[in-house]
């Protein structure tokens, strides 16, 4: 896996390297053949290595005809660049043809005004299909699915639905099973490939339909259906309304996307970065998402500061204090991210919930308990011979036990407190459990060390 990403990364630096040479030079034309002749996802991974200036210069040399496509594979954030600059009949030309849940994917890049044009320049059918996405959040499975579907009805025999499927020019992208609806088009049960071309043509739909498979909720949250595809190796599955009415489906490129979201979101967030972050984004629109969250470690940072000048004359008597500080402050946080990203990561997966979160509290504060103990000792001893103090080993040990056991117990309870709070754990985590490991840190050290010193 490895390899193959290395591989890709030195093409594309390669492919790069050429596009640019032919741009200075001014050979126009070699650029858009060279450009054209890759595939829509080489194209987009192109746009997206490259600096503004040339992104713009190569989307000008892109076929018009393979815009759409090139699209749907960018991030939002620079699909948004390119939308901005298109009109409303550009649009709907661009998405003619597409999946429903990508052209809604790339309507939502656009303010309500431009949307409602762009439907208007649609065909009915088109329309409709894509007013049935829009209708649902975009972060939930109504929102992520596809309106193209194969229905049948379970009174049909194999043979006939042979015979309508032979009828149309292709199949749905990552097609595994029908859908087996009734007259009001309510879900009944799945029809596999499998069984349809392997089993008796006079055999009705009725008696190979498969009716142990569950339907997705549309209004379910995409995270959710992502866990479910997860569990069940699904490759497709069907959505349904309200009334159990099959409104569309979902295939497992949807799933990957949102997990590759939610991964990015996941990393970009402990930076207090937004997941669409263009690696290339201008100055001017990178300096003040940075500087927000810069701002807000500054007020953390200030909190922990307090704390030290509380006890700056018993650091100012044991010069030592200031040369350990650091050291206890440090393996709290160390300790402390170790469970918030164990507890996120549970969380994520649905694996923690009020069911079991005793058990985890328990288990996380005995680990940073025993863990506390273990450094406490190794530390005491480095401190004893160092500054040649018994007292000052003694010091540093017990607040290492309570700071490591503080921050294993705060790891697992910030997650919790910040969703009951409404509270993005992964954007709000770690900041907040730094600024406690700080806090608790230096308070038990400075303040052990005022009573063995005073």
């Amino acid at each position: 896996m490895q390899a193959n990403s290395d591989e890709l990364h030195i093409q594309t630096q390669a492919q790069l390297g050429e596009l640019y040479e032919a741009l200075d030079s001014g050979t126009f034309k070699q650029v858009k053949r060279m450009l054209n002749g890759l595939s829509p996802v080489e194209i987009a991974h192109l746009l997206e290595s490259s600096p503004p200036p040339s992104r713009r210069a190569l989307w000008r040399l892109v076929d018009k005809e393979k815009e759409g496509d090139i699209l749907q594979e960018l991030p939002d954030d620079i699909q948004a660049q390119f939308l901005r600059r298109m009109d409303a009949q550009e649009v709907a030309h661009i998405t003619e043809g597409m999946d429903a849940d990508d052209v809604a994917d790339i309507l939502q890049q656009l303010p309500d005004r431009v949307i409602k044009e762009v439907l208007k320049a649609m065909g009915e059918q088109d329309r409709q299909r894509i007013e049935t996405v829009l209708s649902y959040d975009e972060d939930t499975a109504g929102g992520m699915m596809d309106t193209d579907t194969i229905t049948v009805r379970p009174r049909f025999t194999l043979d006939v639905v042979l015979r309508y499927l032979r009828r149309h020019d292709e199949l749905p992208a990552s097609t595994d099973n029908l859908i087996v609806v009734n007259r009001k088009d309510e879900f009944l049960g799945l029809l596999p490939l499998s069984k349809l071309l392997t089993t008796d043509p006079s055999i009705t739909v009725r008696e190979v339909m498969s009716t142990d498979a569950e339907p997705i909720d549309a209004q379910l949250p995409d995270t959710e259906v992502a866990n479910l595809f997860e569990r069940n190796d699904w490759v497709s599955a069907p959505v349904v309304d309200e009334d159990g009415k099959v409104v569309g489906r979902i295939t497992i490129d949807d799933v990957v996307d949102v997990i590759r979201e939610d991964a990015d979101h996941s990393l970009m967030s402990m930076a207090g970065l937004d997941e669409e972050e263009d690696t290339f984004a201008p100055v001017m629109r990178t300096t003040p998402r940075r500087a927000i969250w810069l701002g807000v470690n500054l007020i953390t940072a200030i909190t922990a500061s307090a704390v030290i000048s509380i006890f700056q004359d018993t650091i100012d008597k044991v010069v030592a204090l200031a040369v350990l500080m650091p050291i206890v402050a440090s393996m709290g946080g160390v300790a402390g991210s170790q469970t918030l990203t164990v507890v996120i990561r549970g969380m994520a997966l649905s694996q923690v919930g009020r069911h079991n979160l005793g058990y985890l509290l328990s288990k996380e504060a005995t680990v940073g308990l025993i863990n506390g103990f273990i450094w406490a000792l190794v530390m005491g001893g480095i401190a004893a011979y160092w500054f040649q103090d018994i007292n000052l080993a003694i010091i540093i040990a017990a607040a290492m036990v309570i700071n490591l056991l503080t921050a294993a117990t705060m790891g697992a309870l910030l997650p919790v407190l910040l969703r009951a709070m409404k509270i993005d754990p992964a954007l709000a985590g770690s900041v907040a459990l730094t600024t406690v490991t700080d806090v608790v840190g230096f308070f038990a050290f400075l303040g052990l060390a005022t009573y063995f010193y005073a």
